[in-house]
Parts: structure tokens; sequence; C-alpha cells
């Protein structure tokens, strides 16, 4: 098992991309700390994956005393901490006229500060057992679509947080530190998100081989499986790195030759 008697706490991990990730922890040997906001929906995942290897905790990461409280439960519960993934995200549409200050900051709060709130309060237990921290970023970290302004800066800031810290974490205290930037994933909250924008049921069949080579977007399990070699030993000193999980180059891409997106003049 590749990660035997780990202990990974998980924010965001009562659905999606966090559900999937501790379902592969679990199964490859780890004990599991979930945070998330819908109670139910922990208990639901501690009940499937079993009390003796995962407790839920609901509560808002963005609250003050969160974080080292999320921290101080894992170390209480299974003795250690090896590994935080901050998963947890707020993903909503915003542009440059829509986007105010308020706004721009709960994105940043939940999205950037959070993670970095609770590195902090799990550097001491990571550094005591060479741990290590995984970000989930987005490709929009890049730069993002128009209508994703706020989210694609929040993810951004994120992606410099993890090459930073992946370099001096690693070098003053051995802990690694790096981050997955999915592409377009399958969620439950995905196709909810696309069926209010007027999208019919069964959108992601039929998307444009632009957006989806493979006819497909990707699966939670399938980013699960890139978190699991990052949380685990067998990838070694890797460490500052950003792995994208995409279907397409993000620079240098090859557009159809009928694509009119883009023309010279």
């Amino acid at each position: 098992m590749r990660l035997k008697n780990k202990v990974i706490l998980i924010t965001g991990g009562y659905t999606g991309i966090g559900r999937a990730i501790a379902r592969a922890c679990v199964k490859e040997g780890a004990q599991v700390v979930l945070n998330g906001l819908r109670d139910e929906k922990g208990k639901s995942l501690v009940n499937e994956l079993g009390s003796t290897v995962s407790i839920e905790i609901t509560m808002d990461i963005t609250e003050e005393g969160v974080p080292e409280l999320l921290v101080k439960e894992a170390v209480k519960r299974f003795g250690k901490l090896d590994a935080v993934v901050n998963n947890a995200a707020m993903i909503v549409s915003s542009n440059i006229n829509t986007t105010d200050l308020s706004f721009m900051r709960k994105m940043l709060a939940i999205n950037t500060l959070a993670p970095f709130a609770i590195i902090q309060a799990a550097l001491p237990h990571l550094k005591e057992t060479n741990g290590c921290v995984l970000n989930i970023g987005s490709i929009n970290a890049w730069s993002g679509e128009p209508n994703l302004l706020a989210y694609s800066i929040s993810k951004g800031a994120l992606m410099t947080l993890s090459r930073n810290l992946g370099d001096s974490l690693f070098r003053d205290h051995g802990v690694r530190v790096n981050q997955i930037n999915p592409g377009w994933v399958l969620t439950e909250n995905e196709k909810i998100n696309q069926k209010q924008q007027g999208m019919n049921d069964d959108w992601y069949k039929k998307l444009p081989d632009l957006f989806a080579p493979a006819q497909r977007i990707f699966e939670p399990k399938e980013i699960a499986s890139g978190a699991v070699y990052l949380l685990s030993d067998e990838c070694g000193p890797v460490s500052g790195q950003i792995l994208e999980l995409e279907q397409f180059p993000m620079i240098g891409r090859n557009l159809p030759k009928n694509w009119s997106g883009f023309r010279n003049k």
C-alpha cells in the first residue's frame, strides 16, 4: 500500500475531487481527516470508508481558529499528521464588472488564505514526519477565462504559494509542497453549475474537440490518482512542482484548421 499508516487531512473532502482523493488514500492504507461544510455528506463518507480510518469535521476553514483545530483533531485522533490536501475551494463566475472587493476578499479567503493558514498550523507536525502538502489548484491559475476572474486570481496566488513553500519548506524542514492543476472535471457540482447556466442534462456527452479531445472530461478519481503519487514516498524529493492534469497543452497548442477564434488583422 502506497500510503500505509499515513495520516492525511483533506479539506473539501466530502464531495467531488476531495471525496475521490479520500477514497483513494484509504484504499492505499491511509487514515483521513475530512473537512467540509455539508455535515450529512461527511457522515455518509465516513460511514462508507469506516470510522476506524476516517473522521469528519464540518467547519468553515475561513473562520478564526479552524485551521489550528483541524490539525489538533487530526493529531488527537490518529497521533500524528503526515500530509495536508488543500482541496476546498469557492468556484463562482465573475468578471471585471461583477467582481467587487467584498467578493474578491471572500474568494481569496477560501482559496488562498485558508490553505496558507492550514499549512502554517500543520507545519510543526509535518516537520516531525517529513510530511508533505498537496494544494489542488486549477489550470485557470495560468490566466483563466474572462468570467472566472476572481477564481483564477486566487488559484494563481495558490500556485505561487506552492512553488515558494515547495522550495523553502523542503530545504529547511524536509516538508514537500506540490500542486495539482486539474482541467475540466466532471464533479456533481459541475453538473449542477452547467445546468444552472442553461445546459442540457447530458451536456458532458457532447463536448467540442477543442475542449475535450478525448470526447470526455476528467473523472474525479483520475485526479485522485495523481494526488496519491504526490502524497506517497515513491515520488521521492519532488517539491515545488505543479502537475497539470489536462488533455491538451497549456502553451503552444495546435488549434484546429477551422478554428476562427483568432485572426491576424
